[in-house]
């Protein structure tokens, strides 16, 4: 299994005062600091190498998991620096430990899929990324994915339209050379790259039929904590 990047570097202002001291992946979720389940999800996915990309608070991250032996994993850290640089950014800063190509998604994803198939696919397609798809309909959040069964052939998370049916799932695969090219330390958006490579044809899509679940506002937080309390 190729590396997971983990983008964790978000201020996380929407969980209220709770983050200012916290950061969003020690925020407790179903009886434990939440990068908890993500790394055991991880492991049960056969990955072993993974790369925290963290700024606010990260030092404290660190300090908790540690080299990830703990989880069967070895775990490494990318460090923004004095100033956030964005899910991309963060992204382009973390290239030197990322090998090739790697999977990614955020900090406060939980995606309880087989990652084998994504793999897959992304190797299939003979394109430089990929992005798994859910078809949401609106359901969860605002969709804003144009898919044709196998490409993404629009993302757009600002200027949306009634054909955006489907919605970013959070776990891509890009190969490391589609963000080489941009300055180092420079601030932008990993969905500013998904949305230059669908507009050229060059997006694999790959549709995922379960649901997400995400701890980035107070009612994901609370959905997540009962989906995981459950499964346990």
């Amino acid at each position: 299994m190729i590396p997971v990047a983990i983008l964790a570097g978000g201020l996380a202002t929407r969980l209220g005062p709770v983050t200012a001291t916290t950061p969003k992946s020690l925020v407790e979720v179903a009886g434990e600091p939440f990068i908890c389940h993500q790394l055991r999800l991880l492991r049960r996915e056969n990955v072993e190498s993974v790369v925290l990309c963290v700024g606010h608070l990260g030092e404290a991250i660190s300090a908790f998991v540690g080299d990830g032996r703990a989880f069967g994993l070895d775990v490494r850290y990318s460090f923004e620096g004095s100033r956030l640089l964005g899910t991309g950014g963060a992204l382009r800063r973390a290239l030197p430990l990322l090998g090739d190509a790697f999977m990614v998604f955020y900090g406060d994803s939980y995606l309880d899929i087989a990652f084998a198939p994504v793999l897959r696919a992304f190797r299939s397609s003979g394109m430089p990324a990929l992005m798994t798809v859910f078809r949401n309909e609106g359901r969860w959040d605002t969709s804003n994915v144009i898919f044709d069964g196998w490409r993404v052939l629009r993302h757009d998370k600002r200027a949306r339209s009634p054909d955006m049916r489907y919605i970013d799932y959070g776990l891509g695969i890009l190969k490391s050379a589609v963000l080489a090219g941009r300055v180092g330390d420079e601030v932008f958006d990993l969905s500013e790259v998904y949305g230059t490579l669908a507009a050229a044809g060059q997006l694999a899509g790959y549709e995922v039929e379960q649901r997400f679940y995400e701890i980035g506002n107070p009612s994901g937080l609370a959905e997540t904590d009962k989906f995981l309390r459950e499964r346990r």
